[in-house]
């Protein structure tokens, strides 16, 4: 993964672990069908947009994610590996991912079912969030 750092002032490595590491949070609270856990890897007004969906603030995405888990996304996994990770500033950061959904049974997400995704984070009180996600088809 590649790993740039555009601000004037050290970003250290637990900030960039803890940046990659968002993934391995929303994997975990996938993984869990937890909405709640879900949500809280977002800011209180942070976005979330699909193909067709958009969800803003905690609420909403919680809500969504609550019916997912219950309708299409029962019994799925997610995955998604970083492969570029920028710092704007000491508190902003942009890390990209390839991965997708996982049908029950799967291990590896079908070409025709990979997304890319952009993740903004924001530190906030000292925690690394997501501010906004969107993903986008592989093809």
């Amino acid at each position: 993964m590649a790993i740039t750092d555009q601000t004037t002032s050290a970003v250290t490595e637990a900030d960039t672990a803890e940046v990659a590491g968002l993934t391995q949070r929303i994997v975990a609270a996938w993984a869990a069908h937890d909405a709640d856990a879900f949500a809280g890897v977002f800011v209180e007004d942070g976005t979330m947009i699909l193909p067709g969906v958009f969800q803003k603030g905690r609420d909403q995405i919680r809500a969504f994610m609550a019916a997912a888990f219950e309708g299409p996304y029962k019994g799925t996994q997610v995955t998604g590996q970083p492969f570029d990770l920028r710092f704007l500033g000491s508190d902003v950061a942009v890390l990209l991912t390839k991965g997708g959904v996982l049908a029950p049974g799967e291990t590896e997400v079908p070409e025709e079912r990979g997304i890319r995704a952009t993740w903004l984070a924001a530190k906030q009180d000292g925690q690394w969030l997501l501010a906004a996600y969107q993903n986008t088809p592989l093809n």
